[in-house]
């Protein structure tokens, strides 16, 4: 009964209280401050995914509100089959996708290119990418397509599975390492192609 008459304030919500139960208890009690620890949690991560993929930072910030809005009347929905961390970035990836798509007006941005048959090229080994300097690193993912970049990021960076980035894209797992592997081919060729000395 007091909560209703004096709401919860975010401070009283202990930081360790996991993301599950900090949802549970939103849906339950429709308290804004349990969504404001989720925001607090992940409103810095998703702005950084945002930037990285939009490449400005109005953008970043817009899509950061428009994704929180996304999560919000969403919140129902999350299974809790995957991490909610997953499941947030999911919505993130899709949301940046989607509006530079819309931007470039090029549907191609989402298509696979998985139907050729054979793939020809040796595929690059993850060492390729994870010993290089960071800074060439940046200036080689700025180059290629996005989807390739946002992949890359997703295995790399974020460290998800094939099969929570399959759930993300909503693409077979078969098809996730295909395009991770052409990812990495197009990164490598990006690179000798910048940096043709070494």
């Amino acid at each position: 009964m007091i909560n209703l008459l004096f709401p919860l304030l975010t401070r009283d919500i202990p930081g360790t209280m996991p993301d599950e139960d900090v949802i549970k208890e939103y849906l339950k009690t429709q308290n804004s401050a349990y969504f404001d620890v989720l925001y607090k949690r992940y409103s810095g991560k998703i702005y950084g995914k945002s930037i990285s993929l939009l490449k400005n930072e109005a953008k970043a910030a817009d899509a950061t509100q428009e994704i929180f809005m996304k999560i919000l009347l969403n919140l129902s929905k999350f299974s809790g089959k995957s991490r909610f961390s997953t499941w947030i970035y999911s919505i993130t990836y899709n949301f940046c996708i989607d509006l530079i798509r819309r931007e470039k007006k090029d549907p191609s941005i989402l298509v696979d290119d998985i139907s050729r048959s054979h793939d020809k090229e040796e595929d690059v080994n993850d060492s390729f990418l994870l010993e290089m300097k960071v800074k060439r690193l940046k200036v080689i993912l700025e180059e290629i397509p996005t989807m390739d970049k946002s992949i890359l990021l997703m295995k790399y960076q974020d460290e998800l599975s094939i099969k929570e980035i399959s759930e993300m894209i909503a693409k077979s797992e078969s098809a996730v390492k295909m395009k991770i592997k052409r990812a990495k081919q197009k990164f490598r060729k990006t690179y000798k192609e910048i940096y043709k000395e070494d």
